[in-house]
């Protein structure tokens, strides 16, 4: 059993091949570190340099590396940035996963998971999201994240590939010493670079609709999106009959605050909030991934700090 993970030297891909190491599962990165780092991939791992576009390359290494499943994670994430790159977008993820699963049915593997994401529902009209909430994705990210899902379930009814798509929410934490999330658009990365650079951190609303006034989210770490991915993957090659589609996450907001309150207890910096305003308050109800998958939420904003505090130029960062 040998698993490709796309995107596997960044942020969530490189967890997901740690989680598949774990449970003694042999895997293979390919990564065109446009995002990745090298060194975010185990010594020992296969590692291909190349994008999900170059379909001959896929086809390869799926032939070459006797490849069993695909966990497929490489692509362009950012919401926000996709409004103004949709082009990119559309070339990264649809162009991207239509590239993949010529390459899957050319080399006949047999499983396919799909990293997806809750952009599909865009803003909806419930607080708690379930895999029947309509689709409204309301950027060229969430509708390319869509058509993704499409796409791969068109191809498995036409040729029996097995697969499932997991989407979620909000990702933090960091489940290794040597991992971290470095993308300028998420909300760890965003608050410890700050502190980092000696600025304060500062809260945008408090004038929502919740009980603390600013935005509640699910907010998935990462150790525990890697596994969900693991377990979506050891269930395929099983041969247990998975739903096309999961949400992923613990179906409990937290807010912001909650998060910023963690924060400053571990670093000893306090923050300041001011207003702006947005979608108060989106959860996924997760019991049918709970009970297949088995995911769990861990808030570890002490371990997160600890391993940004690893990275280069973080020991400058004052915690008085």
């Amino acid at each position: 059993m040998t698993w490709l993970v796309t995107g596997g030297a960044g942020y969530i891909g490189s967890h997901v091949v740690r989680a598949f190491q774990a449970e003694g599962i042999d895997s293979v990165v390919l990564d065109d570190l446009s995002t990745g780092l090298r060194e975010f991939v185990p010594v020992g791992v296969p590692f291909i340099e190349g994008t999900i576009l170059d379909t001959p390359l896929v086809t390869r290494a799926l032939t070459e590396h006797a490849v069993t499943g695909v966990v497929h994670l490489a692509g362009f994430k950012y919401a926000g940035e996709s409004v103004k790159r949709p082009i990119h977008t559309w070339e990264q993820n649809g162009n991207g996963t239509l590239s993949m699963l010529r390459a899957v049915t050319d080399a006949q593997v047999p499983n396919f998971v799909l990293s997806s994401s809750a952009a599909v529902y865009g803003t909806p009209d419930v607080d708690l999201v379930t895999e029947t909430t309509p689709t409204r994705p309301q950027s060229p990210y969430g509708e390319s994240k869509l058509v993704d899902e499409w796409m791969l379930a068109d191809v498995a009814r036409a040729t029996g590939l097995t697969h499932t798509s997991l989407r979620y929410f909000n990702v933090v934490g960091s489940g290794s010493p040597e991992l971290w999330d470095s993308s300028p658009h998420n909300l760890f990365p965003l608050v410890i670079s700050a502190l980092r650079d000696g600025r304060v951190p500062i809260i945008f609303g408090q004038d929502y609709p919740t009980p603390d006034g600013t935005c509640v989210r699910d907010y998935v770490h990462v150790a525990d999106l890697a596994h969900s991915h693991v377990a979506a993957a050891k269930a395929l090659e099983a041969g247990t009959a998975l739903q096309p589609v999961y949400n992923l996450g613990s179906g409990r907001g937290v807010s912001v605050a909650q998060i910023m309150a963690a924060m400053a207890r571990v670093t000893g910096i306090d923050f300041t909030r001011r207003s702006r305003r947005g979608v108060p308050e989106i959860r996924p109800e997760s019991s049918r991934t709970a009970r297949l998958l088995n995911v769990t939420w861990t808030g570890r904003c002490g371990t997160t700090w600890t391993e940004w505090c690893r990275t280069p130029g973080a020991r400058a960062v004052r915690h008085e």
